[in-house]
């Protein structure tokens, strides 16, 4: 697998929390979506590490085609194709 696997067409809202480190998942295969579960093991790919830099709401990236992982910047409405998870 050389592409990620497209887990949704819009991102996914999640709560975080300040000085927090999560685990984002980019091969798109991860039943924890946004979050990885390990399903990467064998690929190219690795989770993304990142460090809340504030408590709230956060929309991450389910196309996995962001410019600004792990959030979204909206490319999931140029994503033709949609591979459910």
């Amino acid at each position: 697998m050389t592409k990620p696997t497209v887990a949704d067409n819009k991102p996914v809202g999640v709560e975080l929390e300040k000085g927090k480190e999560y685990y984002f998942c980019t091969c798109g295969q991860s039943a924890s979506q946004p979050y990885c579960d390990g399903a990467h093991q064998g690929s190219l790919f690795a989770p993304k590490p990142f460090i809340a830099d504030k408590t709230g709401t956060a929309y991450l990236c389910a196309c996995k085609q962001t410019s600004n992982a792990p959030f979204c910047d909206g490319k999931h409405t140029t994503v033709e194709a949609f591979v459910a998870c």
